[in-house]
């Protein structure tokens, strides 16, 4: 890979993992400020209420995916990131300033509530730019490699957000980070934000968005729910292929930290510490894990993840439930994460690789942020029903069930690492469906 390419994935990166600072903070700092924007009375149920606005957040996800996918295939991929990390921002600051109920009743509940409809929008858009992105900027036998970096700035921005909270922690009182103290990593978001603004303000567009003219989708078309719909086995095959690796993503990364303080019963900055030393060593896995693809395809791995997770996931759950301290919580997190990088490592580009260039984006963007709402965005509030029922180990059947469906996806679909990127809509035009042709 040369110099350019290595440019386009760092300035890729860097705002993706500043996104997803913003977006993953406002879990991880949920236990702290839940008390904040609603009445006094049950833990679980102020938790419920905060995870449901987290989950509407998922849910605004299509909207920003259809906006910004549509802006990423007309404009370019470089106008879609811009515009992402713009809303993320102003996301960010509205939670920073929001008033208590104490102070505004529900009425900061519900600015709480407008900021992550504006993250919803942003992420919406951010996951699938990115990983347009991503994928396209990257030489052709290297894209396993260089798109696995979007899960390395996605979990470097989580890493970031809970070692600034094991820092508050250790530095501030319990009651100053109830009070106050949980705005601070909203603040930094927004600064980050901006910064970033200006990253991409002078990124480079690819140049398989500039040089692509004949892949099958007409210039007036392109990012139109038109063209997708041409492409309608390709954007329902990336909302089953999501559906097991986004419910098991978002188990042990956003509700782990949860999970082993609320269910466990470790305190909370043990099991903050868990979740940061597991996170290290999965970013670390997943270049190793992209460029094992680019070596002997993306199904071997997708398929690892999905027999791992439905057969292991009970078990691995139930004994986190009992771990007890922090080096058995560790060592299965570790063990969880392991699994799952088979998903997160390849997703990005398995998607963008299904789609030719002119509905690229709005291709990954719509139907994975669909998948993310069903899934993903109600996970940690699905968890908590369990849990407040009685029955908790209810869920984990539920997220191998979910990985169990995409098993079935995996096993059927075709390999994509051969693919052409620039020739994906023009030999569907030729031969009636999309044919792997070398790079």
């Amino acid at each position: 890979m040369g110099r350019e390419h290595w440019k386009k994935i760092w300035v890729g990166s860097a705002g993706n993992m500043v996104e997803w600072f913003d977006w993953f903070v406002y879990a991880s700092f949920a236990t702290y400020f839940a008390g904040a924007f609603f009445p006094e009375g049950n833990d679980t149920a102020k938790l419920m209420n905060t995870a449901g606005i987290f989950a509407v957040g998922f849910f605004m996800r299509p909207v920003g995916g259809w906006l910004l996918g549509r802006v990423g295939d007309r404009k370019g991929r470089k106008a879609a990131l811009t515009l992402t990390v713009t809303l993320m921002s102003a996301s960010a600051v509205l939670i920073a300033v929001a008033p208590t109920y104490a102070v505004a009743g529900y009425g900061g509940a519900a600015v709480l509530l407008i900021a992550r409809l504006l993250q919803g929008l942003s992420v919406g858009g951010e996951y699938a730019a990115s990983a347009t992105y991503l994928t396209e900027a990257s030489a052709p036998r290297h894209r396993g490699f260089a798109s696995s970096f979007q899960y390395v700035s996605m979990t470097a921005g989580q890493i970031l957000g809970l070692g600034l909270q094991i820092v508050l922690q250790r530095t501030m009182s319990a009651e100053a980070l109830h009070s106050w103290g949980w705005r601070i990593p909203f603040i930094i978001g927004a600064l980050g934000a901006a910064v970033v603004f200006y990253l991409r303000r002078n990124m480079l567009e690819t140049e398989v968005y500039e040089e692509t003219a004949d892949d099958g989708v007409a210039r007036g078309e392109k990012g139109t729910l038109k063209a997708l719909w041409a492409h309608k086995r390709e954007a329902f095959l990336v909302v089953a292929l999501t559906m097991g690796g986004t419910v098991a993503y978002y188990t042990y990364t956003t509700y782990l930290t949860k999970y082993l303080s609320n269910s466990a019963g470790l305190p909370k900055q043990t099991a903050t510490l868990v979740s940061f030393c597991a996170l290290i060593v999965f970013a670390c896995l997943q270049p190793l894990a992209g460029r094992l693809s680019d070596r002997i395809g993306r199904r071997p791995l997708l398929i690892t993840f999905a027999l791992g997770s439905t057969f292991l996931t009970v078990p691995i759950m139930t004994m986190l439930r009992h771990a007890g301290s922090f080096w058995p919580a560790l060592g299965l997190s570790l063990l969880a994460l392991v699994v799952i990088t088979g998903y997160t490592s390849i997703n990005a580009c398995v998607k963008a690789e299904l789609f030719p260039t002119g509905v690229r984006a709005l291709g990954v963007a719509l139907p994975y942020a669909i998948a993310n709402a069903l899934f993903g965005g109600t996970a940690e509030y699905v968890a908590l029903w369990f849990k407040d029922a009685g029955i908790e180990s209810g869920y984990y059947w539920y997220v191998a069930g979910c990985a169990a469906v995409s098993l079935v996806v995996y096993l059927t679909m075709r390999e994509t690492r051969d693919i052409d990127l620039a020739r994906v809509g023009a030999e569907k035009s030729a031969a009636g469906q999309p044919a792997p042709v070398r790079a």
